[in-house]
């Protein structure tokens, strides 16, 4: 049997309802959201199980409840079932799901630093100043073409390399727009805007970067039991000395998704799953890894699938 890795979703997975199955089901679930509502000093486990949908979908109330979700959902895979992951990683959000799942950071530290990462990040950008969009079936050389070509002195670049032929790119809006446009006279007709209320991933947000170093400067980060792959490198870290530096990196870099899992295969990994809200990873894994086992976990009956 190959080994296996517990992967963790990030920002797009949100949904009015998300965790909360589990939480009506298994103790240890309530437990985790009652755990965030206390660190947090308001109902995010409300906001989860009912919405509405607009205020869950603002980056900082998005962020702690996938994290929350993510934990709560891990938290009784292990109860449940016993079983445990040679390797951890998680989608840009999903990496400080991963450090919780790693032992490095108490949950509670998580969900309020989560909290203020998604207020640091909102904060960097004006809302309308910048924009995302994915632009599918292009090499990333052509793609950093394209982006040097659009960006007439505003940024744009590549924030996440999601799987082979899906790139999604942030900057300024003009210039990802001109991006757009120039993708599809090459070509590439299949660009186009994303609904986020930021341009994550790309060097407009080195500023959140800044705020954020400084409020993990109180932050333990304890050791790792199990590697976790980080988004800003591909790699395995072991190092608990490394976790604030790559997390900090982690705002304004790419997320390496790609890279990522090829990694975790070539460490011999051949089973995914992926715990918490959606199941969109799963579906990035095959893209990815084609003979790759994937399984996912966010209610009752894919719990019991697994």
């Amino acid at each position: 049997m190959g080994k296996s890795a517990f992967i963790f979703p990030g920002q797009g997975s949100q949904y009015p309802g998300m965790g909360k199955e589990l939480a009506e089901n298994f103790t240890i679930a309530g437990e985790t959201f009652a755990e965030a509502d206390d660190a947090l000093n308001f109902k995010l486990s409300r906001l989860c199980f009912e919405g509405p949908e607009q205020d869950l979908k603002l980056t900082a109330n998005t962020q702690p409840a996938i994290l929350t979700a993510s934990v709560a959902a891990l938290r009784v895979v292990q109860a449940e079932t016993g079983l445990s992951a040679q390797y951890l990683a998680g989608h840009s959000l999903g990496e400080y799901s991963a450090l919780v799942a790693a032992g490095a950071m108490r949950f509670s530290d998580a969900v309020r630093t989560v909290r203020s990462r998604g207020t640091f990040m909102q904060e960097a950008v004006p809302v309308g100043v910048g924009a995302m969009a994915a632009i599918l079936g292009v090499e990333p050389e052509v793609l950093t073409e394209i982006c040097m070509e659009a960006a007439q002195g505003e940024v744009v670049s590549p924030a996440n390399y999601n799987s082979p032929g899906q790139i999604v790119i942030a900057g300024h809006a003009g210039a990802v727009n001109r991006a757009i446009e120039i993708a599809k006279a090459r070509g590439f007709r299949k660009a186009m805007l994303l609904p986020v209320s930021a341009p994550f991933h790309c060097g407009l947000m080195v500023p959140a970067g800044e705020r954020l170093a400084k409020n993990l400067e109180g932050i333990d980060i304890l050791p790792l039991q199990v590697p976790v792959i980080s988004n800003a490198e591909a790699e395995p870290n072991n190092a608990n000395d490394r976790v604030k530096e790559l997390l900090v990196r982690q705002v304004s870099a790419p997320v390496l998704w790609d890279r990522s899992v090829q990694k975790m295969a070539e460490l011999g990994v051949e089973r995914f799953i992926e715990i918490g809200p959606g199941k969109v990873l799963s579906g990035l894994v095959k893209r990815i890894f084609k003979d790759a086992e994937t399984r996912n976990v966010e209610d009752v009956a894919s719990l019991k699938s697994l």
